[in-house]
């Protein structure tokens, strides 16, 4: 596409893409001297609060209904105390509410666009019909909008005019999901700004298991930000309107990391929390920033972290870690148990892969003692799908890299940048396939509408929290892995992509055609 190309160009993005280019996975390697952190970090020019003092929000709920009206619009909100910031939100608040709904009970969601630019909704890790999967170009513009053709020449997209509504059937396994912006070449600064939220769904088989719930099971969605000196969010965007020029300053064209942790959207929060166990849905909202997370106690101890779930539902059975490394837009389900933790301790959550304030993450500080009702059962669920190498009709190659567009740089896939007027792959419904991935740095792979299972890393066993059904896949730098899946549920033009959000706006994006 002419008009991408020339666009891309204006951003000048050269620099450390052009190392990755020039010199492969030596470049990459070059570029990722500190695990999991690809970017660079923006510091924050108003004094920040000390970790452990900011209550734990947890969002509110939405529920019992099969539909839901949501307002995009833009508010001011304390995140960090005594400082007012803008924010573009769902509904009001950010994260946006949480939408708690049952497998095999459809609902519509009608987002109202009142932000000063488009939008689209991606429900990330849903079973969803192309209509409403959230595809890119297909656009929710404001009132009073004019378009400023920004490039993105597709025949097949569909616009409306401020109102959208999305039709979820959630034919699916009970899992946490996520939503959030989607609008092609500007998904990283909409989302830094807060359009994210959690939804969540659950069925009867899960409930009856007999695991922590209620009060003690709490979504946790951690997100990385910086704040301007006018307690704004910072971000890098070369248009800070998010109207015209995609991409962000050079500095931070590999990721945009802040040194601020948020989680449900405040920094560095405490919770108070009984001797029993907690059921924690972990989600990793952040656009760029990967953790390595662990349970540290007082004397430097360490609780165990018991993994019950992954992207797609419930493992077969339980694998305990000791840590736990969660990239942009993985989630994990994790038993933390407080039961032999002694009351008036803190329990501290922290980032093995940061340094200085994102090292810290959140705490738990134990403050009563409590009977425990719940249980972690051997055997989670029977529900899995169980696809073998032979069941693959074909196996597929891509790889993951830096590489030019046009006058510049930009993240590819298998050379390419994203064109949504291109299909890239195409596959029959019902096929099984296994895909090999190969990546120069961290890559966190995303694939819409299909889970799938890790099958190899470097040729290798998988890793203890690869177990279960994935849709997120972490490639660390020089890294090749297989994946197997099968691409079922419906028709139509879908997506797989990097989730290092500003990789993703710059070119690394595809189209998959299932027929």
């Amino acid at each position: 596409m002419p008009e991408r190309m020339s666009r891309r160009q204006l951003l000048g993005i050269g620099g450390a893409l052009g190392v990755v280019a020039a010199g492969g996975l030596s470049g990459a390697a070059a570029l990722s001297r500190r695990p999991s952190m690809t970017g660079a970090v923006l510091r924050s020019a108003v004094p920040l609060p000390p970790a452990y003092q900011v209550p734990l929000p947890v969002p509110r709920v939405l529920s019992g209904a099969d539909r839901y009206d949501i307002v995009q619009r833009e508010v001011t909100a304390e995140i960090l105390p005594g400082v007012t910031t803008r924010l573009w939100t769902y509904g009001g608040s950010f994260p946006g509410p949480t939408i708690e709904s049952r497998r095999g009970q459809p609902i519509t969601v009608a987002h109202r666009n009142e932000l000063p630019v488009p939008s689209v909704v991606h429900l990330h890790g849903g079973r969803t019909p192309p209509a409403s999967d959230g595809y890119p170009t297909d656009l929710v513009v404001p009132a009073g909008w004019n378009d400023m053709g920004h490039g993105m020449h597709d025949p097949r997209a569909v616009t409306s005019t401020v109102t959208r509504t999305y039709t979820y059937p959630l034919d699916q396994r009970p899992t946490l999901l996520w939503y959030h912006d989607h609008r092609m070449d500007f998904t990283a600064p909409a989302v830094w700004r807060g359009l994210a939220g959690m939804q969540v769904v659950r069925d009867d088989a899960e409930e009856a298991l007999g695991l922590p719930s209620g009060a003690y099971e709490l979504p946790l969605m951690i997100a990385d930000r910086a704040f301007a000196a006018d307690g704004s969010l910072d971000y890098p965007s070369i248009d800070p309107t998010l109207m015209m020029q995609p991409g962000v300053k050079e500095p931070y064209i590999a990721g945009v990391l802040g040194d601020v942790v948020l989680v449900n959207g405040a920094p560095w929060p405490v919770r108070e929390v009984d001797t029993v166990r907690y059921r924690l849905r972990i989600l990793n909202a952040s656009n760029a920033r990967h953790y390595d997370l662990e349970a540290v106690l007082d004397d430097g101890r360490r609780l165990d972290l018991v993994q019950i779930g992954a992207d797609q539902g419930l493992l077969h059975t339980p694998v305990t870690h000791r840590n736990l490394p969660i990239a942009p837009a993985e989630r994990y389900d994790v038993i933390l148990d407080f039961g032999r933790v002694p009351v008036g301790s803190m329990v501290r959550i922290v980032n093995r892969l940061g340094s200085g304030r994102t090292r810290d993450v959140l705490a738990f500080h134990v403050v009563r003692k409590s009977a425990d009702p719940s249980r972690i059962p051997d055997v989670l669920s029977d529900d899995l799908p169980e696809w073998k190498r032979s069941d693959a009709v074909r196996v597929r190659d891509f790889s993951f890299r830096a590489g030019q567009m046009g006058d510049g740089h930009g993240w590819l896939i298998g050379g390419r940048p994203f064109a949504p007027d291109r299909t890239d792959v195409t596959t029959r419904l019902g096929d099984v396939e296994i895909w090999r991935l190969v990546a120069d740095v961290h890559h966190p792979v995303h694939l819409h509408l299909a889970g799938f299972r890790i099958l190899s890393r470097d040729g290798g066993d998988p890793l203890p929290h690869d177990a279960g059904l994935k849709d997120t896949v972490s490639l660390r730098p020089g890294e090749s892995a297989e994946l197997i899946t099968r691409f079922d549920g419906y028709r139509g033009r879908y997506l797989f992509h990097c989730h290092n959000a500003e990789h993703e706006d710059m070119g690394m994006m595809a189209n998959l055609e299932i027929t």
